[in-house]
């Protein structure tokens, strides 16, 4: 199969206070990520590279894209393996190390999927959810596309 999908996202920068950026300290790093029909959201840059902690960062929206593509694809998984989640939570962390220059880059990310799969299922099914989330890491776009670790920390209780 040879296919492609395309995706295209709007980000502008709505942190000009007037002097535009004449100096580091001298503007905002406010921005606005859109699509067509989507509602927007408010980015800054992380508080530590003077953006605003109220507003998501780019750090956070990468651990967030990785976190949600692993989510969708195992409830995929689940669902056509006939295992009935009935909860999901995933509290993701990751790693930037950053360079001398100023540069940088993720050296991790580490999903901690929490899930609750319905009472009517067994240990062996237990297990199963718990294997599911390979198959959901290998099928993941985004993991596959990352140039660093991503870990999977799974937790399947039963409701």
């Amino acid at each position: 199969m040879n296919q492609h999908h395309r995706y295209s996202i709007a980000v502008e920068w709505t942190g000009n206070t007037g002097e535009g950026t004449r100096s580091y300290t001298a503007y905002r790093r406010d921005h606005v990520v859109s699509a067509p029909g989507k509602q927007p959201i408010e980015g800054s840059s992380d508080p530590a590279f003077r953006g605003d902690a109220a507003r998501y960062n780019p750090e956070e929206l990468l651990v967030a894209s990785l976190s949600a593509c692993h989510m969708l694809w195992y409830l995929h998984l689940c669902s056509a393996n006939g295992l009935i989640v009935t909860g999901y939570r995933d509290d993701a962390g990751g790693v930037l190390a950053m360079n001398a220059d100023g540069s940088g880059a993720f050296s991790s990310v580490t999903l901690k999927p929490e899930v609750t799969l319905d009472a009517r299922h067994g240990d062996a099914d237990r297990q199963k959810a718990i294997e599911l989330h390979e198959s959901a890491h290998h099928h993941c776009f985004i993991a596959r596309s990352m140039a660093f670790e991503v870990a999977v920390e799974p937790h399947v209780r039963m409701a």
